[in-house]
């Protein structure tokens, strides 16, 4: 017969519900307890039974998963540290792409509450009131997004721009753009106030809103020109490369004639020419701690709510920021 949570409690000395913190909230395990179990159940052969879980528990054994655009490569390195935390517990995860649509989210998140146990919303685009309503009924953690009174995981925004502003004052810059993102973006406005606070001695363009793509830093690129500003802060990497691309195609020096900065070191940012000087963001760091949350949301619902994670940032500096031109 197969091995159960009951075989493992008694032979491990502990209840069985400690079995079940043990293998899928260990951090709320003493450490020794935890490995005791962990031997106990390897040396049994205990696999979790997900079925057998479900109807115990009333629990699916599954976690959703919005992100706005998987085309982002930001989104990806999010989608393997939300599954692989998950795998680590036992959970399988859906994933949905919202296309950066506000409305579908909230569609998206009724339907998939059916199916699931919690949801980790992934820079959701919609109001906070909506987002209010929607976790009344479902758990849920924010990732990339904070509002009160629901979990969530976030990066350190203010010390990120003052790291990307330090740099490009001691190049001299002295009258900085910034290419927005797009305006229903939590991210958008924590950037910008953030990039405001460091910025107040020095003077700041403000450019935008754009879609948070290559295309959107093309398009706002001439704007960037005309502004007179010697250095740019694109919304994120994928609008940095954007605005790169067109500063070569009008043949202005990148970083001679101005210098670029990004957000999210993706992938791409260190293989272009000039590489790009960016703000590296904790991507699969905060799918990880997002599945943690949410974890701790099951097993605590009262005490949980309010959690809130920052994860520390690091500027990445490469080839395309340099000297304020003279």
């Amino acid at each position: 017969m197969a091995v159960t949570i009951k075989d493992v409690a008694r032979a491990a000395g502990v209840s069985a519900s400690t079995v079940t913190r043990a293998l899928t909230l260990p951090e709320l395990v003493h450490p020794d307890t935890r490995e005791r179990v962990r031997r106990t159940a390897v040396s049994l052969g205990y696999h979790p039974n997900r079925a057998a879980r479900g109807l115990s528990t009333g629990r699916t054994g599954n976690i959703g998963l919005l992100v706005p655009d998987l085309g982002n490569p930001f989104f990806p390195s999010v989608v393997k540290g939300v599954q692989a935390r998950a795998h680590e517990a036992d959970y399988a995860v859906f994933l949905a792409d919202t296309d950066e649509d506000p409305a579908a989210e909230a569609g998206l998140v009724r339907r998939l509450s059916k199916q699931v146990d919690g949801i980790v919303l992934c820079s959701p685009r919609m109001p906070d009131e909506e987002l209010r309503t929607l976790v009344a009924d479902t758990p849920v953690v924010l990732v990339n997004r904070r509002i009160a009174r629901v979990p969530s995981v976030t990066p350190e925004f203010p010390d990120a721009m003052r790291q990307a502003v330090s740099h490009l004052t001691a190049l001299g810059h002295r009258r900085i753009a910034y290419v927005a993102g797009p305006r229903s973006s939590w991210a958008n406005r924590e950037r910008l106030r953030s990039l405001k606070a460091a910025a107040a001695e020095i003077e700041l363009v403000e450019i935008g809103n754009v879609r948070p793509q290559f295309e959107g830093g093309v398009a706002a690129a001439d704007q960037v020109l005309a502004s007179g500003a010697t250095a740019v802060i694109g919304y994120n990497d994928l609008v940095a490369l954007g605005l790169l691309n067109r500063f070569t195609a009008r043949g202005v020096a990148v970083p001679g004639d101005i210098s670029l900065l990004g957000f999210d070191d993706i992938p791409l940012a260190a293989m272009v020419h000039p590489s790009l000087t960016t703000v590296a963001l904790p991507k699969e760091q905060s799918g990880r701690a997002g599945v943690d949350l949410l974890l701790q949301l099951f097993a605590e619902p009262d005490r949980s709510t309010a959690a809130r994670r920052e994860l520390p940032t690091q500027l990445m500096v490469r080839d395309s920021t340099g000297p304020a031109p003279a």
